[in-house]
């Protein structure tokens, strides 16, 4: 509800298959990941959509219980762009959201940093 307040369309999966398979029929901008997820871990999930859609380039989000520097270093070995730990703040998610909306559209527009 957060994130729909925020503006943002929002799909929601409740294990990694799933999110796999809603990705592959969606076209997101920025992937929301908990690390902790039954059967399919988040860092399988990363791992599986960098793989498998390369010419696709969302930012993917770790929002997890999982803070230690291992459990990001981990992360970035698969592809996972930025690291939060629960409880996320609420306002550094939004700060973090909305650069990465700016970057975007300035890609669109043909500007990149």
């Amino acid at each position: 509800m957060l994130l729909e307040m925020l503006g943002a369309e929002v799909r929601t999966a409740h294990d990694g298959h799933t999110a796999i398979e809603l990705f592959a029929t969606s076209e997101p901008s920025v992937v929301l990941l908990d690390i902790g997820m039954p059967v399919m871990d988040g860092y399988e999930v990363a791992r599986v959509l960098r793989e498998r859609y390369p010419e696709r380039h969302p930012t993917i989000v770790a929002v997890t219980g999982w803070g230690q520097e291992d459990d990001r270093r981990r992360g970035r070995e698969v592809g996972i762009d930025y690291h939060l730990t629960k409880p996320a703040d609420i306002d550094k998610l939004a700060s973090l959201l909305a650069e990465i909306a700016g970057r975007n559209a300035g890609e669109r527009h043909g500007i990149t940093n």
